[in-house]
This record gives structure tokens, C-alpha cells and sequence, in this order.
């Protein structure tokens, strides 16, 4: 493989290319082995089967957004209606139907599980890794394109999206495809027409992923990188912005204009307030404070985060060092391929972060989309670094990291006295089990992990001779913790928070008979309905009077809900039998018996358990 490295000299591009144009000429390109490449892409590979792929199904669906969607994605394959996605058999507009098709194609393939649902975001985050990599080795070179990888790889905010069952995995796939396929198609040569196609595409892809985001996340960036290069004249000539705006509603208008079509103004309505709505105005709770980000990034990109604040700043000093000068473009400064490159995912990262900033409704994951950017920059950040021990910032980016982790691993450590102390008892009535929940050594084997490899990350990282395996030292401590979390932490959460209402939904479901009801009381998460594969009544706090007015029809009924709330029950429904009992939850029937099948096995989630299921009689 060939990589585009332009032969720079202090940072300068030998070939000359301005401001202003592409580069279109380059020295002889250094050839790497197809060997090295091959086994970039095999550890590549079995990073992410094990960060992505490795125990996807064992945790059972979490609360809110991944139980909606598994089970908008099941009753789209059991309907067939491929146009209108529901949720409990009612309408859901919140999203639009890519995830739910892909969803849909790996129940097929699998079968409907918790694994099914995730197996698309994994097998996007896997996609992504790769894509990063081709991209990064074909610019700069295949060691600097692993390094890039692997951090993309080897954060918390990366492998948690890659394992659920959300639309952000899709998302963050296809604007990076996009920004990806802009820069090939505008600042190389090579193939430009078919890459700008592929810019166009990608972005009509995401909006079908996860609405209007989907597009502004690219036209963002690329405006802002036009805007720092003084390339918007070259862009209208060249970037075919008219013909490609025209691709990307193509790709996305039709199932837009079909739902309005099918469903008019509710459709409208519904869509309008879960975009501009939700920029404009906090939605469920989730406004958080403005620089609420800040913390999210440096923790969900830990433990690089260090190295990308310095990466950027030393960005933005490149692109304020080339603007010195009020010279027009076709005298100014020669750059090199690489400044360009960093100030595109510098514009890429800062246009993300100040968007979902602005937005009313912040949640962790919204700002994933710049993660592959980050990616890109702090490794051409750790690669100056490695050629030049002097480059401003890189001892300083070595104590951030280390001080985060320490930070990190105090949290780690203090977790199982916080949560007994201060959580626990607040948890008790929607989680009945809460207080008997012990989280063991695994916190404090995080915390472990992470003390030695913070001490080996500034013993290496402020070396000039060793700097080189202060890498090593920082993602091997990230994929311990993740380990730690993985054996130890979740399935116990798994155990007492997760799974109980969930084996109990699926036992209602397997022996209620099409007619008969199932309700689900005081506890009302939307992955119950995903487990009994049946349409359920959701009953809240206080909402007694449904319960009452749905019971008044005829046929079996079973009631799922915490035990403590069986005092609550309108007086009527306290006679009913208690048929199944799981780690604080019941379920109650109408009728005293209930036959589970021999063929029938409960999800993932209860083979890590060891409470027995209680049948009443």
C-alpha cells in the first residue's frame, strides 16, 4: 500500500501547494509492505471483536432509548409494515427507519435478542474503525493510521455506543463516511468525482439514520473548513454542491415524504418537535448545563483526551501562524497536507461540540460524531511528538492524562461507598433489591489497573527515549478497566437491576394467549415490552384508575410490577395469584398456574443469575 505522505520539512509542503488549492502533486510515495497492512487490519479486527462484538447479548436492554428501539425494530418485522415504525404497536416518530430495517435484517439472520438488536451498532463501530484506518493510511501512513485506530478503538464513549441497541453508532458511521469522502473528493486527486458522490450519499444515509443531523453534521464542518481556507470559491466550482444537495434528498426524501403522506400533520407535528423541539427546548429532562460537555468528552475519550486538548491547540496555533500574513492566498505560506488535514478535524471538532452545545437537550452521546476527528488529530499530535520529544505540550498532555486517570480511579475506589451510602436507599422502590446489591473487588481492581497505568504513562510519557510505549500503557489500562467492567460490574447490574422485570415480561409473554393482557404497574420501562413480544399496558404511579378500567375486560390478565408496590394495587386486583418472583419483582395472575414450555429458553440475562424463579400455586 501507498501512502500520500507529502515529504514534509518543517512542516511545510515541498510541493508547494498554496492555500487555496488542492494538492495535486506529490514526491515519490513511500510503499509499506501489504504485510504491515494486513496485520493492522487483522488486530484491528480482534480488538473489536472483543471491545464490540464479545458478550454483546449477556446484559440485558437498558432503559429508555434501547428497549424503544429493539422493539420498534421487532414489531416492524413482525407487521411487515416497513414504512411506519411503532412502538408498543402505537406510532413512533422520534426516529426515522434505518436502524429499525437493519434491526430487522439481524433478527432475521439471528433470531430477536438482545445480541440481534446490538449486532448492527457493533458491526457499524467495527466498520468505522476500519474506514478510519484505510483513510488515515492512505493520507499519512499505516503506523500513524493504527495509532488513530486504536484510539478510536480504545475509549469508553466509543465501545459503550458500539454496544447498544442506539442510532448513534449509524450516525457517527455515515457523517464520517461523508467528511471522509468530502476531503478525498476536494483535497486529492485521485477519483475526486466518485468521492464527492459518496460525500453526498453518506449524508442522505445518516439523515435516514438519525434526522436532520445527519446532514448538518457534515455541511458544519465542511463550512467551517471552507471558511479557515478561504476555499468557498473553489468549492462552488469544484464541489458540485447543487447537483449533490439534489443526491442527498433523494436518498433521504422519500421516506419523509411517505410518513407524511401516510400520517399528515401528526407525523409533522411529531418530527418538528423531535428536531428543532429539541434544539430549541430540553426534552425529558435532559438540558444539563452549558459546558456540560466538557467533562463528557474528557471522560468519554479518556485516556486521550490529554493528548487532543494540546492536539487542537496546536491546530488552531498552525492555522493563526498561516493567517499572519495579509497576503492573498496565492502568495501565502505553503502547507502540507497534514496542516490541512488538522485543521479539517479541528473545524470537525469544533463545529460538533459548539452544535450540541447550542442544543437545549445535551446527552452524552450526542457529541460522538467528532470522536473519529479527535481520533485523527491527537494521533498526528502523538506522531509530531515521537519525531520531535520538543513539540510544544507534549510533557504537559502526559500529566493531564495522568491526573484524569487518577482522578478516574479515585472515582473507581470511592464508588461502593458512595453508592451504599448515598444511592442504594434512593433506588429501593423502583430497583426493590437495590441495598443488597454488593459490587465486590471490581471497582477496586479498576481502580488498581488504572493507578499503575497512570504511573507507567508518566514514567514512559515523560521520557523523550520511552515516550513511545506511554501509548501502550494507556490503552492497555483503558481495555483492563473495560474488562473489569465487563466481568464484574455489569452482570452484577445486570442481575439486580436489569434482567428481573425483564425473564418475568418474557414468561407473561410465552403463556398469555393472543386477547389476554398483560400490565405492567409503577416500574415502566419500554424494554418489558421487547421481552414479552406482545403489546403491554403501561401503568404509572398513580394511574390506578387505567389499571381498574383495563381489568373490567374479560380473559387472563397478568400484572408485572416491584413487590413493594403490591400494596398499592386497587383492592380488586390483591386477590390475584402470585405467580413468579424475581429479585424483588412479581409477577400476578388472574389465574393461579402458569405452564412454561420445555422449548422455551429466557434471554441471555438469566444465565447469569442464581436466584431461582418462584412459581406460586
Amino acid at each position: 500500500m501507498m501512502s500520500e505522505n507529502t515529504g514534509e520539512t518543517g512542516g511545510k509542503d515541498a510541493t508547494g501547494d498554496s492555500l487555496a488549492s488542492p494538492i495535486t502533486h506529490h514526491p515519490s510515495p513511500v510503499t509499506y509492505p501489504a504485510s504491515l497492512i494486513t496485520r493492522h487490519v487483522l488486530l484491528l479486527l480482534a480488538l473489536c471483536g472483543v471491545l464490540f462484538f464479545w458478550n454483546l447479548g449477556a446484559l440485558g436492554l437498558t432503559d429508555r432509548d434501547e428497549g424503544r428501539n429493539a422493539e420498534a425494530g421487532r414489531e416492524m418485522l413482525e407487521t411487515g409494515d416497513w414504512i411506519s415504525p411503532t412502538f408498543n404497536y402505537e406510532p413512533r416518530y422520534a426516529k426515522p427507519a434505518l436502524v429499525y430495517w437493519l434491526m430487522s435484517a439481524s433478527y432475521s439472520t439471528f433470531g430477536v435478542s438482545a445480541f440481534a438488536a446490538r449486532f448492527p451498532s457493533a458491526l457499524f463501530g467495527l466498520g468505522l474503525v476500519l474506514m478510519l484506518y484505510l483513510f488515515l493510511a492512505r493520507l499519512r501512513d499505516p503506523v500513524t493510521a493504527l495509532l488513530a485506530a486504536l484510539m478510536l478503538a480504545l475509549n469508553l464513549q466509543m465501545i459503550a455506543l458500539n454496544r447498544m441497541a442506539l442510532t448513534d453508532s449509524g450516525l457517527i458511521f455515515f457523517t464520517t463516511l461523508s467528511l471522509f469522502a468530502f476531503w478525498l473528493g476536494f483535497e486529492t486527486t485521485h477519483a475526486r468525482r466518485l468521492w464527492l458522490w459518496i460525500c453526498y450519499l453518506a449524508m442522505g444515509l445518516g439523515t435516514l439514520a438519525k434526522g436532520p443531523v445527519g446532514f448538518l453534521v457534515p455541511v458544519i464542518t465542511v463550512a467551517l473548513y471552507l471558511s479557515l481556507t478561504k476555499q468557498w470559491g473553489r468549492f462552488w466550482q469544484d464541489g458540485k454542491p447543487l447537483t449533490g444537495t439534489a443526491l442527498t434528498i433523494l436518498i433521504a426524501l422519500p421516506w419523509y415524504a411517505t410518513m407524511w403522506w401516510l400520517h399528515g400533520a401528526e407525523y409533522a407535528a411529531s418530527a418538528q418537535a423531535n428536531t428543532v423541539g429539541r434544539f430549541l427546548n430540553p426534552m425529558e429532562g435532559h438540558s444539563f448545563g452549558l459546558l456540560f460537555y466538557i467533562p463528557v468528552l474528557l471522560l468519554g475519550f479518556f485516556p486521550w483526551s490529554g493528548w487532543l486538548l494540546f492536539a487542537w491547540y496546536d491546530a488552531y496555533r498552525s492555522w493563526r501562524a498561516a493567517h499572519k500574513t495579509d497576503a492573498p492566498p496565492a502568495s501565502a505560506p505553503a502547507l502540507s497536507s497534514t496542516d490541512k488535514l488538522e485543521w479539517f478535524t479541528a473545524a470537525w471538532i469544533f463545529g460538533t461540540f459548539v452544535f450540541f452545545t447550542l442544543s437545549s437537550t445535551r446527552l452524552p452521546h450526542y457529541i460522538g460524531p467528532l470522536f473519529p476527528a479527535a481520533a485523527i488529530l491527537t494521533a498526528l499530535y502523538w506522531s509530531r511528538c515521537m519525531a520531535e520529544p520538543a513539540t510544544r505540550g507534549a510533557r504537559a498532555a502526559v500529566h493531564v492524562v495522568m491526573w484524569l486517570g487518577f482522578l478516574l480511579a479515585g472515582a473507581f475506589a470511592s464508588l461502593p461507598w458512595i453508592y451504599d451510602t448515598k444511592i442504594a436507599g434512593k433506588l429501593v422502590k423502583e430497583f426493590p433489591l437495590a441495598t443488597q446489591l454488593s459490587m465486590g473487588s471490581g471497582p477496586y481492581i479498576a481502580a488498581t489497573i488504572l493507578l499503575i497505568g497512570m504511573g507507567l504513562v508518566g514514567a514512559f510519557g515523560l521520557s523523550e527515549t520511552r515516550r513511545r510505549a506511554a501509548l501502550w500503557a494507556a490503552g492497555g489500562s483503558l481495555a483492563g478497566v473495560v474488562l473489569v467492567l465487563m466481568l464484574f460490574i455489569l452482570p452484577a447490574v445486570n442481575r439486580y437491576f436489569i434482567s428481573p422485570p425483564q425473564e418475568l415480561a418474557y414468561a407473561a409473554g410465552v403463556n398469555l394467549e393472543p386477547g389476554e393482557q398483560l400490565i405492567v404497574y409503577a416500574s415502566t420501562r419500554p424494554s418489558m415490552a421487547f421481552y414479552a413480544r406482545r403489546k403491554v399496558l403501561f401503568v404509572g404511579k398513580g394511574e390506578e384508575e387505567k389499571m381498574r378500567a383495563a381489568l373490567s375486560q374479560s380473559g387472563r390478565t397478568m400484572i408485572l410490577l416491584p413487590e413493594s408496590f403490591v400494596e398499592k394495587l386497587p383492592g380488586d386486583v390483591k386477590s390475584y395469584q402470585p405467580i413468579l418472583k424475581r429479585y424483588g419483582y412479581l409477577l400476578l395472575a388472574s389465574e393461579p398456574m402458569v405452564n412454561i414450555p420445555e422449548s422455551a429458553t429466557l434471554p441471555p440475562p438469566p444465565s447469569s443469575t442464581k436466584e431461582p424463579l418462584i412459581f406460586g400455586h
